[in-house]
């Protein structure tokens, strides 16, 4: 038996070196690769380290990301502003005949800024007017909600990961996506409807009555968009060291006391960047409207991006130069929000 087994009781041995060489092969041949891959990066920085200096390498490294930057962002920002003060219908923009400032006086024509029928663009205003309001009321009730749901999921909560997950999940789905199931739940014969129907009420419609559609609008943008904001100030709150509260609890400072004068204060920072960037995805609200509503029912959900859109490309005659200078006006007004709530943060954290 023992001269049976002899045999079988190497071979795992012997398959042990195996991989073992085999492993160290692999391990000469990739280091070997790497000697050669980092020669020739050599042979090629290190004259332009010589040339250009140590201290300016580092331009050298954000080349690249730069050159993306600029085909991807700063050109389409250029030939947009250019194209705000040419007119015609041509696409190409040697085509185009230069009008000057005529596009913004057309937008800015207006008897009574406070009356759109007064407007050679009433549609412009009244996507103006409906902007406003759908940036005050989204903005301000996702923040709070935010802020309400962070303090909530940060205690020691039974299944505070599981609904930490559940929060963040909408953020995950494309606004198309959000915007075809709540259009399932509110519409006509949808979910609701079917449940009041059980009931015996009548349905409602909520896509087709004005202030239904603008309310469901703001609820479906809050949805969506709530549990990545949450998430920031949830990261924010967390960064709150625990022996201030402790602190806290020694002077005799109540829950309310200790989130007034501690949690928001230190939270500051965090609350301003989800204010900014909650603000910059409100104004450009339209895909999740589009779908949800077209903008309708007439003009309840007509926002600033979709008059762009609709001005640029839906209707028969494509006012490029026009739909320009509303996108050029529309980030100017974004540009100077963003602007004044550093310059308010900045000042905050001096005093």
């Amino acid at each position: 038996m023992s001269q049976i087994d002899a045999p079988h009781s190497v071979r795992p041995v012997s398959g042990q070196k195996q991989a073992r060489s085999l492993k160290n092969a692999s391990g000469a041949v990739f280091e070997r690769l790497f000697g050669v891959v980092m020669s020739a990066i050599e042979v090629v920085i290190n004259p332009i380290q010589r040339w250009i200096g140590i201290k300016r390498m580092a331009y050298l490294f954000l080349l690249p990301n730069m050159l993306i930057f600029s085909i991807f962002v700063l050109f389409p920002m250029a030939l947009n502003f250019y194209y705000s003060l040419t007119g015609g219908t041509q696409l190409f923009p040697q085509d185009r005949p230069y009008v000057g400032t005529d596009n913004f006086e057309t937008l800015f024509n207006c008897g009574n800024y406070l009356d759109p029928n007064s407007c050679v663009e009433d549609r412009f205003w009244r996507a103006v007017f409906n902007t406003a309001f759908f940036v005050t009321f989204q903005v301000g009730g996702m923040v709070l909600l935010a802020l309400i749901t962070a303090l909530i999921l940060n205690r020691e909560i039974v299944g505070r990961g599981f609904f930490r997950s559940v929060f963040f999940y909408p953020v995950l789905l494309s606004p198309v996506v959000v915007a075809l199931i709540w259009k399932w739940i509110l519409q006509r014969y949808g979910l609701i409807n079917a449940m009041l129907d059980q009931f015996g009420e009548q349905p409602v419609l909520f896509l087709l009555e004005r202030d239904w559609a603008t309310f469901w609008v703001i609820v479906v943008s809050i949805w969506a968009q709530m549990g990545f904001f949450m998430l920031i100030l949830l990261a924010g709150l967390q960064s709150i060291p625990a022996v201030l509260y402790e602190a806290g609890q020694i002077d005799g400072a109540n829950k309310w006391q200790s989130f007034r004068f501690i949690t928001m204060p230190l939270l500051m920072p965090t609350m301003l960047v989800v204010l900014v960037l909650a603000l910059i995805r409100a104004v450009q609200v339209f895909d999740q409207v589009y779908v949800l509503t077209g903008g309708g029912p007439g003009t309840a959900t007509y926002y600033m991006v979709q008059y762009i859109f609709d001005t640029g490309f839906s209707n028969q005659i494509q006012r490029f130069g026009l739909a320009s200078a509303a996108s050029v006006t529309l980030g100017v007004v974004l540009l100077v929000f963003t602007l004044l709530q550093l310059y308010l943060g900045r000042r905050s954290d001096a005093a």
